[in-house]
């Protein structure tokens, strides 16, 4: 119903402003998803599962994947195309949803030694495409690697560093990190985002250029979500995706036990329970 009342060409109030005036988290106004065509959307779906086996294939060699998996060959130019739409790039081995910006502050990658023993030691996020039916949105979500626990998730159908600083707010009314890693998309490298985590004392990570495995928690988050949710339920809407998901990360917290933690749940381990 908020939504509903959101006029986005208002000539006296921005989008962010009819947001707070009406108590809607503004990435909630951005759920239509991004549209193309069937076809393109049915091969970026097939992308997308791809990627999940084989994040270390680029365009050629998802295009005689794909083409394999079609039994005709896929144009390697429309995989590249529909690669970058998705945020996916060919010659680094993790999401590129967003470049680092130049001019922003990139700090050093502070968990090689680490030893994790506790919640709230080190807290990480990332964003990841979820195909829907009839398009696409964005999903971040902040865990604590520890536990595994998922403190908060958005989703966008934009890449603006609003919708992962709203996640970031919601997570610290639930705890604190000491150190909070993240890779060097310009979300994380901004002054709005950093600020933010000085502001609150937390010592920033971040990690190196060509490193998937820095943030490997939350590459394997993304795995399960989209295995054990996102293709088995085939969205439709950006409300779809987002009540199913509350759901699911709801099941996921509370009743999925993890062998990495003794058979017990993130939330069991995170509240100490």
């Amino acid at each position: 119903m908020k939504r509903g009342l959101v006029d986005a060409k208002h000539r006296k109030l921005s989008v962010r402003r009819q947001c707070e005036l009406l108590g809607l988290n503004r990435s909630s106004w951005y759920l239509e998803p991004v549209g193309e065509s069937e076809e393109n959307l049915r091969l970026m779906r097939l992308i997308d599962e791809q990627y999940l086996k084989t994040p270390f294939y680029g365009s050629r060699r998802m295009a005689v994947a794909l083409g394999i998996q079609e039994g005709s060959p896929i144009n390697r130019k429309r995989v590249s195309r529909l690669m970058r739409v998705m945020g996916i790039e060919s010659l680094y081995p993790k999401p590129r949803l967003s470049e680092r910006d130049g001019e922003h502050r990139v700090f050093p990658y502070l968990l090689r030694e680490i030893t994790m023993d506790g919640v709230n030691q080190v807290w990480s996020t990332d964003i990841t495409y979820v195909p829907l039916r009839r398009g696409f949105l964005y999903l971040t979500a902040v865990l604590d690697w520890h536990s595994r626990h998922v403190l908060s998730w958005r989703l966008s159908n934009t890449l603006d560093v609003e919708f992962c600083l709203e996640a970031l707010d919601e997570a610290l009314r639930v705890g604190r990190p000491e150190i909070f890693n993240t890779d060097q998309g310009s979300q994380f490298t901004s002054r709005a985002w950093t600020s933010r985590l000085e502001e609150a004392g937390i010592r920033i990570s971040m990690d190196g250029k060509g490193r998937a495995l820095d943030n490997v928690f939350v590459e394997r988050l993304w795995r399960t979500v989209k295995y054990e949710n996102v293709y088995l339920q085939d969205y439709a809407t950006g409300e779809e995706t987002e009540q199913g998901l509350r759901a699911y990360f709801d099941f996921y917290g509370r009743e999925r036990p993890h062998q990495s933690l003794n058979s017990r749940t993130p939330e069991s381990v995170y509240f100490g329970k």
